[in-house]
This record gives C-alpha cells, sequence and structure tokens, in this order.
C-alpha cells in the first residue's frame, strides 16, 4: 500500500511578550471565575464576572485574526 505524506502542521506564530500578557490575563481571569465563586456571587457581582470574560473573549479573538490573518 503506497504511503501518503501528509504536510506537517503550520508553525504556530511567536507571540510578542504584550500578545502573551494578554493571554496570561485570560487564563488568570477563568482561572478566577470558578462554579463554586458563581454560586455565591450577587447578581451585580455576577454581571460584573461575565462582561469581564466576555471582554477577554473578545480579546483573545482580535488576538487570533492579528496573529493568524496574512500582512
Amino acid at each position: 500500500m503506497p504511503q501518503h505524506d501528509t504536510p506537517p502542521p503550520p508553525a504556530r506564530p511567536a507571540l510578542t511578550p504584550a500578545q502573551s500578557g494578554r493571554v496570561e490575563f485570560a487564563r488568570r481571569d477563568l482561572t478566577d471565575t470558578r462554579s463554586p465563586d458563581l454560586a455565591r456571587m450577587s447578581e451585580p457581582e455576577l454581571i460584573l464576572a461575565i462582561e469581564r470574560l466576555r471582554g477577554r473573549l473578545d480579546d483573545l479573538i482580535a488576538l487570533i485574526h492579528e496573529t493568524h490573518t496574512a500582512p
């Protein structure tokens, strides 16, 4: 049976220190927002937590576009 060589996956782009910081902030926010903590939050606290995570998600989507869109 002939073997088919598949090309290697594309290399991941290297992140700048600022981009790495953005990823780390998002990781920290996600780690800080756990189910037990959410269960004890008041409605205003939940809204703030959701808005913070929404902002981080939006920022990481922008980061993906920055690093994966051809110049």
